[in-house]
């Protein structure tokens, strides 16, 4: 069974950082000059559209995380190459400006080495929370922010998988406007199968980006760093090879005057060791916005 640790991780952090920000809306009580924040959340639809190619012999990593199907569909000596897209709609909630909660489901479709497309259907659903556990508020220590994701393949059958992603990130802001800052941070994903003769081991990332952010509210961010992929056997009959390689992210994003995302494109690679490639395009539909 998927070890729980992660998720659990992610919940408690949760709540050290709804304590936090409890302290932070004490400290606003004494600066008058601050415009008072919204009891409302911010409530969206944070859609975005994947397409990705991914080389033979290996299994969807990077940033973006391993992507659980039914490997049923991957079990072949030589894990042919192909190319898919999805549709990602999580239901998110900003409950404030350092905690956010999400859920909802994934559906794609795939084509391997020349043959017909899958069928347009729900793959998978996920539920997440992310949280700043530390803000900066212009003093030396970096924003501490915490995300986990649990991801649920369907429908459901002996191969199905079950992931957890964690990601640990610091964001060292340059200017007291936040519009220009440096990123370091660390990404563990863990993946259980419901079969014992299949086994996908963990993959770690660990990066270090920057970002800017002009006066027209277009924000560009960078992310670079390695991969380590523990490798995976799949009934036996597919095996991935461990590797270690380098990963590279782009995001252009137009934002609002209140960092809210309006936009935004995503283009990513990853070495495989064989390059995959990722682009990704954000269109938020927002049902309550601040």
């Amino acid at each position: 069974m998927l070890s729980r640790i992660p998720l659990t991780i992610g919940l408690s952090m949760l709540a050290c950082c709804c304590i936090t920000q409890l302290a932070f809306a004490d400290d606003d009580d004494d600066d008058t000059a601050k415009k008072p924040s919204s009891s409302i959340p911010t409530i969206y639809l944070d859609l975005r559209t994947n397409y990705a190619r991914i080389p033979a012999g290996t299994l969807a990593l990077g940033f973006r995380s391993f992507t659980p199907l039914s490997l049923l569909s991957q079990v072949n000596p030589s894990l042919p190459a192909n190319q898919g897209v999805s549709l990602e709609v999580p239901l998110t909630v900003d409950i404030s400006d350092g905690v956010s909660l999400y859920g909802g489901f994934t559906a794609s479709t795939s084509q391997a080495d020349g043959s017909p497309w899958t069928p347009f259907t729900v793959t998978s659903w996920n539920v997440g929370v992310q949280a700043d556990i530390y803000q900066q508020n212009g003093g030396v220590i970096p924003t501490i922010t915490v995300q986990s994701t649990f991801t649920r393949a369907v429908p459901q059958s002996p191969t199905a998988t079950t992931s957890n992603t964690t990601i640990v990130e610091a964001d060292y802001a340059l200017n007291q406007d936040e519009t220009r800052g440096l990123l370091g941070g660390v990404q563990v994903t863990t993946v259980s199968v419901d079969t014992d003769v299949a086994k996908v081991n963990p993959a770690v990332v660990a990066y270090l980006g920057a970002y800017y952010q002009g006066e027209s509210n277009w924000k560009l961010t960078g992310r670079a760093g390695f991969q380590s992929f523990g490798g995976a056997n799949i009934a036996g009959l597919a095996q991935v090879k461990p590797f270690t390689g380098p990963v590279v992210r782009f995001d252009l994003d137009r934002m609002d005057d209140n960092d809210n995302r309006l936009f935004g494109m995503t283009a990513e690679i990853d070495w495989t060791p064989k390059p995959a490639f990722l682009l990704t395009l954000r269109t938020p539909l927002y049902l309550v916005r601040n």
